[in-house]
């Protein structure tokens, strides 16, 4: 084995997951987990959050600005987006679980005090974190996995996942050793930057209604 100068050089979170506890012993030792660099400059890290019998998971890229900034996922304006079109596909957000394939926000920044960007996690950042998702889908065992966007299609179903050729349809896959239903979608951040706002939200609503649909 290489020898390494520190958790983060191994790119793996594995050594910080512990055996058991369930959602909250995972939470508390996701906020020292050290197992990629993205730790160094996010705030904190940001676990999942929700029912932890939830039916439904919800798996999006990776904390915001917001997020890193309050600790919770999907409190920005993207959050609030996918709360609406939950309710408009008859998902209710108070019985779903919510999480990101990253755990840190990773960010661009010009200058202190500037405006951090969102920069999308490599591929490497994204399998450094994989043992917190899959000690998430342990714990909650939901019937479905909403994927949101396509970062989080390419953590639990590979680099080769493309969201427009499979949005809104109804999938099964192996994702970390288990049989998964899973309904790709957009993010809702996409929605917020379309040029037609409206046309896009109608989209993420349908598809969300195909989650619905498999839950029924």
């Amino acid at each position: 084995m290489v020898a390494t100068g520190a958790p983060e050089d191994a790119y793996t979170a594995e050594p910080f997951v512990p055996a058991r506890g369930g959602l909250p012993a995972l939470r508390r030792a996701a906020a020292e987990c050290r197992g990629c660099p993205l730790h160094r400059d996010a705030t904190q890290t940001v676990f999942g959050a929700g029912d932890a019998d939830a039916r439904v998971m919800l798996v999006g890229e990776q904390p915001g600005d917001q997020e890193d900034r309050q600790g919770k996922p999907f409190v920005g304006p993207a959050g609030k987006l996918l709360d609406r079109a939950l309710g408009d596909a008859g998902i209710d957000p108070a019985e779903a679980y919510v999480t990101n394939a990253v755990k840190h926000f990773k960010f661009t920044q010009a200058e202190p005090r500037k405006r951090r960007i969102h920069k999308a996690p490599s591929l490497r950042e994204m399998t450094a974190c994989g043992p917190w998702l899959a000690a998430e889908l342990a714990v909650v065992e939901p019937e479905l996995i909403v994927v949101l966007g396509a970062t989080a299609g390419k953590a639990l179903l590979g680099s080769s996942f493309r969201v427009t050729q499979v949005r809104g349809t109804v999938l099964e896959e192996e994702i970390h050793g288990r049989p998964e239903r899973l309904v790709p979608t957009v993010h809702p951040s996409s929605v917020l930057r379309s040029d037609d706002r409206e046309a896009a939200y109608r989209g993420l609503v349908s598809d969300l209604r195909v989650a619905a649909d498999a839950l029924s």
